[in-house]
């Protein structure tokens, strides 16, 4: 059905390279994996004036007169969790996150894995004493999120883009990755460029003639269509202060902790990283998020030929493919090495076994060479 979709064996083995990353670097700013339900109770979301009040929310009927939400954000679920360990200054401040599906009722499900009604995200939560605290934090995950995305090879076509912030700060921030097919328009900040620095801002916030920079103050821009893959936003008080989430200071004085929220779609990465990498041949995957480093090829008629024999050894010692279709033509299963995209392909054949070698292409240059049978 529209908007949701099952993942094959390469597209999986890519989307769990995706959550690999981001989990690296989370776990590198010390915050903790967690995994949390994907149904929630209705009184939670009550509490919060969400129930009525939040558009894409699932809600499914129960047993008797009850009723569940099928979760597309954890604000309700991680904050009374939460509750239950910190009393004191003592237990903050500290971050979980958790890497699993989501739901929202989109009206119009489109893009692809862009807009979906069930995708996967990682989202942290983290939780503060105070707001020199929380920024301390913010900015952690800022630079926690460029690593993510330098990894992804995407660094240079992402922006960190000033959104509307809410009712708790100026402003959020998106990280938006400049994309023909994107479903959003940013006003990239050329002034920020020249300094080597990529900010844009929304179309939502951004007014022609009077929206300046938030780096340089500038106000010369240019637009671009893009998709969002991740953002941030303080909450501050939003969710603790209905759960009643509260802190004692070194006073004995009770205080809201603060809070802080930050998201990153990873099947929608992929859909992203689909786009961005792939060309009129196929899709052409960065090393780091490939399916696989190598794509073998051998040139043979039948699996007792000397050729596949080569091959399945070399496939043995390394992280590849072998296409063992020897009934296709090898024309068919080239093509079909470069819709899929890994990163080299490597053919072995009657021809390049007279010298013990391997024809090696490189799938984002072309460069084909010739090198010594490994």
């Amino acid at each position: 059905m529209a908007g949701v979709y099952s993942f094959l064996p390469l597209g999986l083995r890519v989307l769990r390279k995706i959550e690999g990353i981001i989990r690296e670097e989370m776990n590198a700013i010390d915050a903790h994996e967690i995994l949390l339900s994907a149904l929630s109770p209705k009184d939670v979301w009550e509490k919060t004036g969400r129930w009525e009040g939040f558009d894409a929310l699932f809600k499914i009927p129960a047993h008797g007169e009850n009723e569940y939400g099928l979760n597309p954000t954890h604000e309700e679920i991680i904050t009374p969790l939460v509750k239950h360990f910190v009393q004191s200054h003592k237990d903050l401040p500290f971050g979980c996150y958790q890497i699993q599906t989501k739901f929202r009722n989109e009206a119009r499900a489109k893009s692809g894995l862009l807009r979906g009604r069930e995708f996967g995200m990682k989202d942290l939560y983290s939780f503060h004493p105070d707001e020199s605290c929380l920024q301390k934090y913010y900015e952690m995950v800022q630079e926690a999120y460029w690593k993510i995305f330098e990894r992804l090879e995407l660094s240079e076509k992402t922006y960190l883009t000033y959104a509307s912030g809410g009712t708790f700060s100026q402003y959020s921030h998106e990280f938006q990755v400049v994309l023909p097919q994107g479903e959003d328009t940013i006003s990239v900040s050329e002034e920020a460029e020249k300094q080597g620095k990529r900010i844009a801002i929304n179309k939502e916030i951004f007014e022609e003639g009077k929206t300046k920079c938030p780096l340089t103050g500038g106000t010369n821009f240019r637009e671009e269509r893009a998709s969002e893959a991740g953002n941030i936003f303080k909450l501050g008080t939003r969710f603790s202060d209905p759960f009643d989430l509260k802190y004692t200071n070194e006073k004995g004085e009770r205080h809201c902790v603060l809070m802080g929220c930050y998201g990153m779609g990873t099947t929608r990465l992929l859909g992203i990283a689909a786009e961005f990498f792939g060309n009129k041949d196929g899709l052409s995957w960065p090393k780091s998020i490939a399916p696989a480093d190598i794509h073998i090829v051998p040139i043979a008629k039948s699996k007792d030929e000397e050729p596949f024999k080569k091959a399945l050894a070399l496939a043995k010692k390394k992280d590849c493919i072998l296409d063992d279709r020897l009934d296709l033509s090898v024309g068919a299963r080239l093509a079909d090495a470069d819709l899929i995209g890994i990163p080299t392909r490597i053919i072995i054949s009657p021809k390049t076994l007279e010298k013990n070698q391997m024809e090696v292409k490189d799938r984002r240059s072309g460069k084909v060479e010739m090198q010594p049978l490994q």
